[in-house]
């Protein structure tokens, strides 16, 4: 059964039926994959790599929104200093490669341009299956990189090729959009409190 699947009279039901969807949603989420995820960048951050995310659509202003996060989020009071880059975001590179090459390698070819073995790449599709993630996941696993692919509906390629695969179960794209912020704003905020000092935490805000 999708969401929503009938009409609804009123903004204040749908907001009801949507929010027990996001509650069915973030529960979903499988604890063990978001441990190992942080694991990944809790590891890349300690030893200087280079974090790199990508995502279409609503995806990529989640990828976008990411950088702050996970690197002023993260290095706020924490002594760290997060090398983070959206693949999404410089218009002029991804134009170019799109016109030129193909947009199914607008972040493939970013991957294999600026990052190198051990760095890390943050997938982000609804999906899992734009061709142009795929590809990125792909070329980034044949460079030596690690991978964390957050999914929604059946999870598609990238969440079998990456090394961890965050997957929302829901079938409305705004459901799994919300919980894919809330996952990637969990992340930054759970690096950080493990690396800042435990008296700072209640005078801080996150």
């Amino acid at each position: 059964m999708t969401f929503p699947d009938q009409p609804f009279d009123s903004i204040a039901s749908f907001f009801d039926a949507y929010a027990e969807q996001m509650r069915q949603a973030l529960a979903s989420v499988s604890r063990a994959s978001l441990d190992a995820a942080q694991a990944i960048l809790a590891e890349a951050v300690g030893r200087d790599a280079q974090i790199f995310s990508c995502g279409n659509g609503g995806s990529a202003a989640i990828a976008n929104h990411l950088v702050c996060d996970h690197a002023k989020g993260i290095g706020s009071d924490t002594g760290l200093r997060p090398r983070v880059q959206s693949l999404s975001c410089n218009v002029e590179v991804m134009t170019a490669v799109a016109n030129d090459i193909s947009y199914a390698d607008v972040f493939s070819w970013q991957v294999g341009q600026f990052a190198r073995a051990g760095d890390v790449l943050i997938s982000i599709s609804s999906s899992g299956d734009s061709e142009n993630v795929v590809r990125a996941v792909q070329t980034a696993r044949d460079i030596g990189m690690k991978t964390i692919a957050l999914t929604g509906f059946a999870g598609g390629r990238s969440a079998t090729l990456a090394d961890v695969s965050i997957h929302v179960t829901a079938d409305n794209y705004g459901v799994i959009e919300d919980v894919h912020q809330s996952i990637m704003h969990v992340l930054a905020q759970f690096v950080r409190l493990r690396h800042m000092p435990a008296q700072l935490v209640a005078s801080r805000k996150f």
